[in-house]
């Protein structure tokens, strides 16, 4: 198990929870190269572990914890570790991404990843020890426990400086989008704290001593230490974002257009300025957070009731303000405390609690939850943590609560998994991204394209020139960002600052313009195989970072290639687990209702975009990855 590459500890540990074994899982230098880490490497080990009856929350799931070469590197914005497994939101795979400390605790301790198989006949939680020594330990003190109380009685009990990722209330009973959570921040998509409850896992600490090894350790100080003052000066991680957190979008999107509200019914909210970013900062700020290693600090520290609290992000602010028609600051700063601490996914509880509310003004539930209202809110999230009355319901999440109401048009979701805070139809090509996104309805596994279409360049929302190409790059770069170990938010950066500040003159116009004409060469070097270009990119740090940790050439082109290789490998898993082409579609609503009256064409032409996609990324009509696109990327099924 032991690597002549940089970057990694050489051991991947398989933890069998029924029978309490721990053995080595085999994983080898040519799997490292392909994979580099994080979500690529737990895609490649779910499709060789996971057979297509496997059951979410039966022992034959297999959870995957994984880091990335430059996870605990130092390197900006590097604590980044991946979850993933079979959903039982979705179905499909599920995977989430998270900043807390444990990725890079879990390296300290020398390994790399987990494998997690089985299930305990008791609630236990592990301890992964200097060494990778692994001690299985009685939980029966800590089931019952919120998040917070978890980590910090699975850390007092190691003896050591550690750090957890764990499990609340919500995990143990099940409820399908229930989140891990590691420090403040959580793995928070998909379900995967429900899996650790179906396997009486309340939680893993892990404590060390190893150092990340740094094949060109000068050359690797000189190049962060760039990257670092460039995140610093950049108009979007360097001011924007420590300033207002992500949260200080919400003006420009207000702008766009974009915003998701009563259920992703209208794009536009009337109140918008009072869950901004920045009146968050005016009024309730007292600090900025960051995950280790972190320079942007996006992360918001508030004042509420008289207690410094963890302040939401863009995605929490929508989903539980402008998609529920409410504009009560103090409210949906509760709510996300309470989410967290129940261990529950605020992206997925904020479009199921909005789906409630459309389906009781239809008549068709009587949930007590409507929109413009913060009244019951905070007894229902309880009562879904809990599975309760309603909750219970609730707790399976939004496709399957209005299909249970005869009305799954409500459901505002994506293969099971609901959208994020952007709504698509003056964005199509984020959109596309939404529809083609392997884990369901996610802006970031669906290439972030709203970025493009008005956040940080002005291409044209509504125009689907290279729309196609551009959703599949952008999505396979943000595949090879996250298996790195990276922060996605890094990326923004990678727009030249110059750029940005004048996105909205001349500049902005012509780079809009070259994007919008980028298809065919696009599609020219996919033809010639991205991993044949071993060019350098110095817009994109995270490949020179890799490269300096490792001690391996990299290039853009193989970069790409990673990327790729773990979108397709995702890809597989979907289609293993019975998605098809029809899978791969928006909310009906999006495609054939207006949203601009009089404009019978502001919905997201999905049809057209898909086709040109399909053939973009090598795929057939059925969405299957071809023959030849597997030998490319040496993917056997």
């Amino acid at each position: 198990m032991s690597t002549s590459l940089g970057g990694y500890m050489g051991r991947v540990l398989r933890v069998d929870l029924t029978t309490r074994e721990v053995s080595d899982y085999p994983w080898t230098d040519g799997d490292r190269r392909a994979t580099l880490g994080g979500k690529v490497m737990a895609a490649r080990i779910l499709l060789d572990t996971l057979s297509a009856d496997a059951d979410p929350f039966g022992p034959d799931n297999a959870v995957v914890v994984s880091t990335g070469p430059l996870t605990g590197s130092g390197a900006p914005s590097t604590a980044r570790f991946n979850v993933s497994a079979l959903s039982p939101l979705t179905g499909t795979v599920g995977s989430s991404n998270c900043g807390g400390p444990f990725g890079t605790y879990l390296k300290k301790a020398g390994v790399d990843a987990l494998v997690i198989t089985g299930a305990a006949d008791a609630p236990v939680w592990l301890e992964i020890g200097e060494g990778g020594v692994v001690t299985f330990h009685d939980a029966a003190d800590t089931w019952g426990l919120t998040t917070t109380a978890a980590q910090e009685a699975l850390v007092a009990a190691t003896g050591a400086r550690a750090a957890a990722l764990v499990i609340g209330p919500a995990g143990e009973n099940r409820v399908r989008y229930a989140c891990l959570l590691s420090g403040d921040r959580a793995a928070g998509r998909t379900g995967l704290g429900a899996v650790f409850g179906s396997k009486s896992l309340k939680g893993i600490a892990a404590h060390g001593t190893a150092k990340v090894p740094i094949a060109k350790q000068e050359e690797f100080r000189a190049h962060i230490k760039k990257w670092s003052a460039a995140l610093k000066s950049h108009p979007m991680t360097g001011e924007a974002m420590p300033a207002f957190g992500t949260g200080g979008f919400l003006p420009k999107m207000q702008a766009l257009g974009v915003v998701a509200t009563r259920n992703s019914r209208e794009a536009r909210f009337e109140d918008a300025d009072a869950i901004s970013g920045q009146t968050l900062a005016a009024g309730r700020l007292v600090g900025t957070d960051g995950c280790l290693s972190c320079p942007i600090r996006c992360g918001r520290v508030v004042e509420h009731e008289g207690r410094k609290v963890k302040g939401p992000e863009l995605e929490t602010l929508v989903l539980l303000g402008s998609n529920l028609g409410i504009s009560d600051m103090d409210a949906i700063i509760e709510w996300n405390v309470q989410l967290d601490e129940l261990g529950i996914d605020t992206m997925t509880a904020g479009g199921t609690i909005a789906a409630a509310m459309e389906l009781a003004e239809r008549g068709l539930a009587g949930y007590p939850v409507a929109f413009g209202s913060t009244e019951g809110i905070a007894a229902l999230i309880d009562d879904i943590a809990y599975r309760r009355g309603v909750g219970d319901e609730l707790a399976h999440g939004s496709r399957a609560l209005a299909t249970k109401c005869g009305a799954p048009e409500v459901a505002i979701q994506v293969k099971g998994l609901e959208l994020a805070a952007y709504e698509p139809r003056r964005a199509i090509g984020h959109g596309l991204g939404y529809a083609t996104s392997n884990r369901g309805g996610c802006h970031l596994n669906g290439g972030y394209m709203v970025a493009l279409e008005g956040l940080a360049l002005p291409m044209n929302g509504g125009s689907q020139a290279s729309k196609h190409a551009l959703a599949a790059m952008f999505q396979d770069l943000m595949e090879a960002v996250s298996a790195a170990g990276s922060c996605l938010f890094t990326t923004y950066a990678v727009f030249p600052g110059a750029l940005v500040r004048g996105a909205d003159g001349p500049i902005g116009r012509i780079a809009a313009g070259a994007l919008s004409i980028s298809g065919p060469i696009l599609r020219g070097l996919r033809a010639i195989s991205p991993g044949a270009l071993g060019i350098p990119m110095p817009l994109v740090p995270h490949i020179r970072a890799v490269e300096l940790v490792t001690g391996e050439r990299l290039g853009f082109g193989r970069f790409w290639e990673v990327g790729e290789r773990g979108f397709t490998l995702e890809r597989l898993l979907g289609r293993r687990f019975g998605l098809t082409a029809k899978d791969d579609t928006l909310p009906v609503r999006m495609l054939e209702q207006p949203i601009d009256p009089g404009r019978p064409d502001s919905v997201v032409p999905l049809a057209s975009m898909m086709r040109r996609y399909y053939a973009h990324r090598g795929w057939d009509a059925e969405g299957a990855p071809k023959a030849g696109l597997l030998r490319r990327l040496a993917i056997h099924d």
